[in-house]
């Protein structure tokens, strides 16, 4: 037969082996971690011997290696139109060998006849493997020295590009970002206790996404997790990151968009992140439970939307058309906190000095997310098409954009930067400039500019990206700093309607 990797096209479906084809790790005794190569071979054979499985390269990583796409589906991929697209990734973070791992014993997990019945609803597309050069190197970056899940904004490196690629491509309603955490080192041992959550699983913070897709996921979809997971006999916490209680900022995570789970979510997205434990040796400590554990997660979630997928469905749906429609004149929070609901949180921790689990009490717990700074979403905003770096991203996003043709009733704003502060977020500093806000009342050249409509599925992103006083927005990267200048206009205008 032809070799899968010819072309990413290429589309096999042969028929099931009885004999499925065991996964590198468990070949090893779950000792060693799957190389790129054993990877690479595994789906290769996988395809090959499933008719419910399509493997495709998704794209290069910096250094060569291919990164793989893995299609489930009964028939044509996206074809029917009553099943529901859901989408997987593991391994943003090279040293986080156990989503990987996962991700491949899911692979044989999913063809059993017993969760086939999943796929009547269900078309699914795994990449069992984002960072493939981190993961040969056993290091957390890709070869740029590029944290990926921070690079989900301004899309600079081949890996994230090419899954936002996908994702516009498909537009799936459900997705998963699988990692790992590290509850180890010296803060914790001073403290004298510990995370030992097997998975820990989170929704979108976000408060721009909407609060129907974030409310049905704590209410409906953790629940479910933290009880299959459990009956599985793994741990389960809710995502709630930070250090030793009292001593460190407790949350439910970021609300930041530039990581897999919210870039996903701020398009309204039924979106997940997963985090399973590592090991004190990332490398090999503890790698069957881990992975194991891991693949637990993404076969419960896959069970929970099976079981909604017309809510689930409907759901986006609405909030998606939502966002196309544009809702000019609505607010868009740009700079958020997070802030105590006023009741304890009793964590479940393990203690060093009896090594035994003990419940800790956290007083200061931030489980809820709320808009600091708000700004009116515009008709849509006008870039230079001389700032190339601006005209890219617009492009590497595919959004919407057409060459300005004023209405009657538009007006221009701009930002005047009148000084450059910072503020804090989630701990570290970030840039907050003094802006006032001006109507352009000469002329300017449309030939000059790209317009970007508002009224599109990537609409909030849009807004929180240009806004210079967005904590989320492009400015605050090293690559897009030079557009804020003390005393001078913020080059990106706004285009208003009365």
């Amino acid at each position: 037969m032809k070799s899968l990797f010819l072309s990413s096209s290429l589309f096999l479906t042969l028929s099931c082996s009885v004999n499925p084809v065991v996964p590198p790790l468990e070949k090893s005794g779950f000792t060693i971690p799957t190389s790129h190569s054993e990877l690479t071979a595994y789906l290769s054979a996988v395809d090959a011997k499933s008719d419910l499985i399509t493997v495709k390269p998704l794209t290069q990583s910096v250094e060569g290696r291919n990164l793989y796409s893995v299609f489930f589906s009964k028939g044509t991929f996206g074809a029917d139109p009553d099943k529901i697209k859901v989408l997987f990734f593991a391994q943003q973070h090279g040293n986080e060998q156990s989503g990987k791992e996962g991700a491949l014993l899911l692979i044989n997990e999913l063809q059993k006849p017993e969760n086939q019945e999943l796929f009547d609803k269900i078309d699914l597309v795994l990449i069992p493997q984002m960072n493939p050069d981190g993961s040969e190197a056993n290091k957390r970056r890709n070869g740029h020295d590029m944290d990926l899940n921070r690079n989900h904004l301004i899309l600079t490196e081949p890996e994230t590009n090419a899954l936002h690629q996908l994702f516009d491509e498909w537009l799936f309603e459900a997705s998963l970002d699988v990692h790992e955490y590290s509850p180890y080192g010296g803060e914790w041992e001073v403290y004298g206790y510990r995370r030992n959550f097997d998975e820990q699983m989170g929704s979108t913070t976000n408060p721009n996404v909407s609060e129907k897709i974030r409310s049905f996921s704590n209410t409906e979809a953790l629940p479910f997790l933290k009880k299959y997971i459990t009956e599985k006999n793994y741990s389960f916490n809710i995502y709630s990151p930070g250090g030793p209680p009292e001593k460190d900022l407790i949350r439910y995570s970021t609300f930041d968009i530039n990581d897999g789970r919210q870039s996903l979510g701020i398009q309204n997205t039924f979106s997940f992140i997963q985090e399973g434990l590592n090991g004190e040796d990332n490398f090999k400590d503890n790698l069957k439970r881990r992975s194991e554990g891991q693949m637990t997660g993404m076969l419960g979630l896959l069970k929970f939307i099976f079981d909604n997928k017309d809510d689930i469905k409907a759901m986006v749906k609405t909030e998606r058309e939502k966002l196309v429609l544009g809702e000019v004149g609505s607010k868009v929070a740009i700079q958020m906190d997070h802030f105590s609901d006023g009741n304890p949180f009793n964590m479940t921790l393990l203690s060093y000095s009896t090594g035994k689990d003990t419940v800790v009490t956290v007083k200061d717990f931030r489980p809820v997310v709320k808009s600091t700074y708000d700004v009116i979403r515009p008709k849509g905003y006008l870039i230079p098409k001389k700032l190339t770096e601006l005209t890219y991203w617009v492009k590497r996003h595919n959004l919407d954009f057409a060459e300005y043709k004023p209405e009657a009733a538009d007006q221009i704003e701009q930002y005047a930067i009148t000084a450059i502060d910072t503020l804090n977020f989630e701990g570290d500093k970030t840039v907050n400039p003094a802006t006032e806000t001006e109507i352009v009342t000469g002329k300017i050249n449309p030939d000059e500019y790209l317009f970007i409509p508002v009224n599109q599925l990537k609409n909030n992103l849009i807004v929180i990206a240009l806004e210079p006083k967005s904590t989320l927005g492009l400015v605050t990267y090293a690559q897009f700093a030079h557009l804020l200048k003390k005393g001078e206009a913020f080059p990106v205008k706004r285009v208003i309607q009365y």
